[in-house]
């Protein structure tokens, strides 16, 4: 039996696991990002290995201070990082208003691209570990949204978002022309690819 850990506190990406049919725990990672790469795939394949290390280096250390109180098994720690990209450029979550809708301008008629990393890291009931990384890339192309831009960010909900935009909510599902790749992974986490990794790597 191996359990499943999420290194993530994101309600998508829980929601996209269990849609999956997965059981799993939530433990967010907490710890500050370092970024040494530059290039978006590397970047957040560098991310979602820190996530998962750190939470997996937490679980390691419960089970040892805890040995008397914990079922041995083996265990499945999933980070995950997603950013959105205009070329190599990496636009993170705006500043203010004005950042929100120079994004949205930028992206308007055009194509970007979205990078989610995953990084499973497994732990046996012997303490072993192991570690494996892939990212997923989809391309999203949109209409012309210029004139509905100036009121989506008055809305206040482009404000949490990298890329200024949520592909789920009713604004980014207005503008969609064209999307190359995996939906769910500009949701956040390529869980169809997640699955088929875990059965190259002999997990059901």
């Amino acid at each position: 039996m191996c359990k499943i850990v999420l290194a993530s506190g994101s309600p998508r990406r829980k929601e996209l696991l269990e849609q999956a049919g997965m059981e799993f725990e939530i433990w967010p990672a907490k710890g500050e990002e370092i970024i040494s790469k530059t290039i978006p795939h590397e970047v957040v394949t560098e991310l979602s290995e820190q996530k998962a290390k750190e939470v997996a280096s937490a679980v390691l250390a419960l089970e040892e201070n805890h040995a008397d109180i914990t079922t041995p098994s083996d265990i499945m720690v999933i980070g995950a990082d997603t950013v959105v990209a205009f070329g190599d450029k990496i636009l993170g979550k705006p500043k203010d208003e004005e950042d929100a809708k120079a994004t949205l301008k930028m992206l308007s008629d055009n194509t970007h691209s979205v990078y989610t990393g995953v990084t499973i890291v497994f732990i046996s009931k012997e303490g072993k570990t192991g570690m494996h990384s892939f990212y997923e890339k989809t391309d999203v192309t949109f209409y012309d949204m210029t004139d509905e831009i100036d009121s989506y960010v008055a809305s206040g909900t482009a404000m949490d978002k990298a890329g200024s935009y949520g592909i789920q909510e009713p604004f980014g599902l207005r503008h969609i022309k064209k999307i190359d790749g995996d939906y769910y992974n500009v949701m956040g986490l390529p869980v169809s690819r997640l699955v088929h990794e875990l059965k190259k790597l002999g997990l059901e």
